[in-house]
């Protein structure tokens, strides 16, 4: 199980202000269509930079909740926010959100979901909280589908393996579409957004993540401490000769409620 503590916190905020992450976050409120004066929903949240994205497009009149279950995330995340009145944070989980039925006009759930054992209840939860008619975008990640060159394909397959290990649904972007449809939800659309990075760079998303992976797997004595350092290291120069490659699909999940 991932926990996300303060230095992983701080690694995912890392990585997530890549420009990357910060095109899927315009993508994600292009898809919203968020309007001033709504009631919006962030769950999973982490460190608030897609709330704060949000807050001045629904306005002075609007209100966007956050809600994240790791402590550590929301503490960041109310430093980003904590001038913007139109903002609250909250800590929970998406399994069980605390707000009446027919609350919100518009949800976001974005890499949350492959932590979530019971995927079903947290989208039924999204479902409940929303308005008719309201709006969800749901991002997730094909971690199966990593493409990467590397010049060790057992240590890489280690890392790979343990971080798919840790996360409840690795490969949770096949299975969503279903489930939207079994849980009522209209107007489902799916878009692909691939990550490409051909080349290593401490601003580009893959390298935050690869460092995080290989942590990871020391963490959990899948490898050694050397054995993430050289594989790093093997990574990096790869650049050198124009060698480096990585990519990974995510896709984005837009439903409306009946």
């Amino acid at each position: 199980m991932v926990i996300y503590d303060k230095k992983a916190a701080q690694n995912i905020e890392l990585s997530y202000q890549t420009p990357e992450i910060a095109r899927q976050r315009i993508q994600t409120l292009e898809a919203l269509a968020l309007r001033a004066g709504e009631y919006v929903l962030d769950a999973g949240c982490g460190t608030g930079l897609l709330v704060h994205a949000m807050s001045s497009t629904i306005g002075s009149q609007g209100r966007i909740v956050g809600v994240d279950l790791s402590h550590d995330m929301l503490e960041l995340a109310k430093d980003r926010c904590s001038e913007l009145g139109n903002v609250e944070l909250e800590q929970g989980s998406v399994t069980q959100l605390d707000f009446d039925d027919n609350s919100f006009d518009a949800a976001s759930c974005i890499q949350t979901l492959l932590y979530v054992d019971d995927v079903e209840t947290a989208l039924s939860e999204l479902y409940r909280v929303l308005k008719p008619g309201g709006r969800v975008a749901i991002i997730e990640t094909d971690w199966r589908g990593v493409v990467l060159n590397s010049p060790d394909d057992i240590t890489t397959r280690k890392i790979l393996d343990a971080w798919d290990a840790a996360v409840s649904s690795p490969n949770l972007p096949v299975k969503l579409t279903p489930l939207l449809k079994q849980l009522n939800f209209s107007a489902i659309k799916t878009t692909a957004i691939p990550i490409l990075n051909t080349s290593y760079s401490d601003v580009n998303f893959s390298s935050g993540m690869l460092e995080y992976f290989s942590t990871y797997a020391v963490k959990n004595k899948v490898i050694t401490s050397d054995d993430a350092q050289l594989w790093m290291k093997q990574i990096r120069d790869l650049s050198t000769t124009d060698s480096y490659f990585f990519c990974v699909n995510r896709f984005l999940f837009t439903a409306v409620k009946v």
